[in-house]
């Protein structure tokens, strides 16, 4: 029977590798198709990876705790012609085993030819598990570059011991104007070894990953306070109680649909408007900070919403997102509300405008016309903060201002 290797998958958008956590079958296991084998974690989430067919586990050769790049070869099925054919794995007309390329007949190519020639030597084993830098106590870096100067010699120091620049701020230099030399550094990772360390966990390193390139843009934030009693008035009413994100969260999607651009990115000198308003929420989990998309969220009523969104709630926290709601939207609620925290500035993904960051209610006099007097009012404060490329402070504002407006008749959300 015709035997098949089963590649590490393409486990969602901008995830390179996964590490096993859990080898789910043995050699000599009979599988089904799209049966759960393996147990891995990314940056992002515990997923799982299944099996392309139906068949018998002939090998395995993934390790529990390695690290393996997307394609890298983690375990090999036998599986009839008929089931490999019906999984892509044989092309009709072609057989089962093609050749391997003869990577050496490369030095023979036609001159035409030469520019895409490669050695033996710089062929890409994808059967092995990633190589990756190790920081100082081990662990991963983070490939992001500040636009502070530092000599040839001082990065090609720093890439050895998988750091970068941002690992570097508050370190005075001695050099001229300031600049950080190679002994500065030298002497900050002798002073380092001294100190108590422990690894950053993978979710970690991500999110620090994610906010220094969202850093390389010029960022604003703005306040609206946004009186909120008709929202929980109208919740309370209901038998299924939506959470206060979700109200924003609609009232955000259809504020963007009124101006797409709003939500855009800059790419040279134009806006790119998005083709569909997905929304991310922060959801807290050990370590960090997930966030799960809804998808086309303008399109959907808050009663809609409402128990998908409770599902990904549970999902985020146990690390088990869909990958259906993996992937960025074009912009993030995050409620810090239930921390009992009044401002904060939070920081849109790299890939987004926009993040609306709703603080935690409290009552405040606020001045009714009808009444001629000051009435207590359940009042939070609604933060976004955005690429200031896109947007300025005025339009910004309105987009609150907008979304205050919806808040204020929730039965139409």
């Amino acid at each position: 029977m015709p035997r098949f290797p089963i590649k590490m998958p393409q486990l969602g958008e901008s995830i390179a590798e996964a590490t096993i956590r859990e080898i789910l079958i043995a050699p000599g296991d009979e599988v089904k198709a799209d049966q759960n084998i393996f147990e891995v974690e990314t940056d992002k989430a515990m997923m799982e990876v299944t099996t392309p067919c139906s068949g018998t586990i002939s090998e395995i050769t993934a390790l529990v705790g390695t690290s393996y790049p997307v394609g890298s070869q983690i375990a090999f099925i036998e599986a009839s012609e008929e089931e490999a054919t019906k999984a892509g794995l044989i092309k009709p007309g072609t057989s089962d085993e093609s050749p391997a390329p003869d990577v050496s007949a490369a030095a023979d190519a036609k001159e035409e030819n030469l520019h895409f020639a490669v050695t033996r030597e710089e062929v890409i084993d994808h059967s092995q598990p990633a190589q990756v830098k190790p920081t100082i106590e081990g662990g991963l870096p983070v490939p992001v570059r500040s636009s502070v100067y530092l000599s040839p010699r001082l990065r090609a120091r720093m890439d050895e011991l998988g750091l970068n620049s941002a690992d570097l701020a508050g370190l005075p230099g001695s050099g001229a104007g300031g600049r950080v030399t190679v002994e500065d550094f030298e002497k900050f990772i002798h002073d380092l070894e001294e100190n108590r360390m422990t690894d950053a966990s993978p979710m970690r390193i991500a999110v620090a990953d994610s906010m220094r390139r969202s850093w390389t843009r010029p960022l604003a934030s703005v306040t609206v306070p946004i009186i909120m009693d008709a929202v929980l008035a109208h919740r309370k009413s209901l038998t299924a109680k939506p959470g206060v994100t979700l109200y924003a969260m609609r009232a955000l999607a259809i504020a963007i649909s009124e101006n797409t651009a709003v939500a855009g990115r800059l790419i040279g000198t134009r806006i790119v408007h998005p083709n569909a308003i997905d929304i991310g929420f922060a959801v807290e989990a050990d370590d960090g900070v997930l966030v799960p998309v809804i998808r086309n969220v303008d399109e959907k009523r808050l009663a809609e919403m409402q128990q998908p969104y409770e599902d990904l709630v549970n999902r985020a926290r146990e690390r088990r997102i869909p990958k259906s709601a993996l992937g960025a939207g074009i912009a993030t609620i995050t409620n810090v509300g239930p921390f009992g925290i009044t401002a904060a500035s939070p920081i849109p993904l790299p890939e987004q405008n926009l993040v609306l960051g709703l603080m935690a209610g409290r009552k405040a006099p606020v001045w009714d016309e009808e009444k001629g007097e000051f009435v207590p009012r359940m009042e939070s404060k609604f933060i976004l903060s955005f690429d200031h490329r896109i947007l300025d402070g005025g339009a910004a504002g309105r987009l609150l201002q907008r979304i205050g407006e919806l808040l204020r008749e929730p039965e139409k959300l």
